[in-house]
């Protein structure tokens, strides 16, 4: 059963950077040996993650890189952005605002802290809901 993770973000660390908990999450994929694709929202949104990842753990090393190349497949951690297409891998961590698309095991969701920006995940908490996926709910 595939199975999809809300992960509401909550800690004043995450709060304050929610591009920490991504950083974490593709951090925890990747000591697991799970190759993983983050779905963001734009292109500026790819490289302040690309960044991001290279500087948020000094101890931490995380193969990462924005899709579109030939090495895409030989990458661990994979940044999408809109209208890149690339294939799909079993684990994706979210950050669209509708539900990830392809075919995959698990997805996790990175939720804002406002409760205005939630509205969109509790849509696709009932899409996926409805498509089968078993539901989890972390507050982090």
């Amino acid at each position: 059963m595939p199975r999809a993770d809300f992960y509401l973000i909550d800690k004043p660390r995450f709060r304050a950077e929610p591009m920490l908990l991504v950083c974490e999450l593709a951090k925890r994929a990747f000591a697991h040996e799970q190759p993983t694709l983050v779905l963001v929202r734009s292109q500026d949104e790819a490289e302040a993650l690309d960044a991001r990842l290279w500087d948020f753990d000094a101890d931490a090393f995380v193969p990462h890189q924005i899709a579109g190349d030939e090495d895409d497949a030989l990458t661990p951690v994979l940044i999408v952005p809109p209208g890149v297409a690339c294939a799909d891998r079993a684990l994706v961590i979210n950050l669209r605002d509708e539900c990830a698309p392809g075919l995959f095991e698990r997805v996790l969701e990175v939720v804002p802290a406002a409760g205005d920006e939630r509205a969109g995940a509790r849509a696709r908490w009932k899409t996926y809901q409805a498509a089968g996926f078993e539901v989890k709910k972390h507050d982090m």
